[in-house]
């Protein structure tokens, strides 16, 4: 019988698969596009003239602006990627913990917990485009990417992501003292939005995204430390996430506020 590892291994490499297929398909979708670009454009008139005549301010009811209601996300203290959708999803609020030591709560949630790993590097590189081989998957540490002309030197906003954000720019964030909870996006949407909770609880210093490449059902990491599950086991599991990130937000390189003034 194949190994979990091995069998994530092969749905990661089906969905590459998938998404070269699709690759195929851009062409006659592009085509497709030009047919409705007018519909777009006469849809696009509609909405000025909405706004303008409605005198609001264009926030949406939670004040959250051009993002979507529900996802907190502070874009003072980072960049949101162009292309990159927020999480609006609503979490399902988590049980009351049951353990809060570190160790303890890794333990009864079957997972790997890896401290004090080797420092890999912070160089910062100003080509988004770079390919860097990080030793760990998911990352803690290493070279990465940073624009002095962009908000803190392109580190993510902290704040829940409906889509894989470019990981070199999550190590950024790794290195201002955020912590990073990552899950498979094969995860069934109600543990998704059990995970989810547990970020709404206390979002301030905290990311949360999807990631289709490392071989954990869920994950989160610190810089230069790791947590990382194979299997999501429900309150044990969120247990492990809190403990963590209780014990290492705030704890990096490069200090960055957790949170600005309402």
């Amino acid at each position: 019988m194949a190994s979990k590892r091995e069998e994530r291994e092969r749905r990661r490499r089906e969905r590459l698969a998938a998404e070269q297929a699709a690759a195929g398909s851009e062409r006659r979708r592009m085509f497709l596009g030009y047919a409705v670009a007018g519909l777009i454009v006469a849809a696009i008139v509609v909405g000025i003239v909405i706004a303008v005549t409605g005198g609001g301010d264009g926030d949406s009811a939670d004040g959250s602006g051009e993002y979507p209601e529900l996802a907190y996300v502070q874009p003072e203290l980072g960049v949101v990627p162009d292309g990159i959708e927020l999480d609006g999803r609503e979490g399902i609020p988590p049980p009351e913990p049951q353990n809060a030591v570190l160790e303890e709560s890794a333990a009864a949630a079957g997972c790997d917990l890896r401290l004090d790993l080797k420092d890999e590097g912070s160089a910062h590189f100003t080509d988004e485009d770079t390919l860097v081989d990080y030793e760990t998957s998911p990352p803690t540490s290493g070279d990465h990417y940073g624009d002095p002309a962009e908000v803190l030197s392109g580190a993510l906003a902290d704040g829940a992501y409906l889509e894989t954000p470019p990981i070199t720019r999550a190590v950024h964030s790794l290195e201002h003292g955020r912590v990073e909870i990552q899950y498979s996006p094969d995860l069934p949407e109600r543990e998704q939005l059990e995970i989810k909770g547990v970020f709404e609880e206390s979002p301030e210093g905290v990311l949360l995204f999807p990631n289709p490449d490392m071989t954990y059902d869920v994950a989160i990491t610190a810089w230069r430390d790791l947590a990382g599950c194979e299997a999501y086991e429900g309150a044990a599991t969120l247990d492990l996430l809190r403990a963590f990130r209780d014990t290492f937000r705030g704890d990096g390189p490069e200090d960055i506020p957790l949170s600005v003034a309402p």
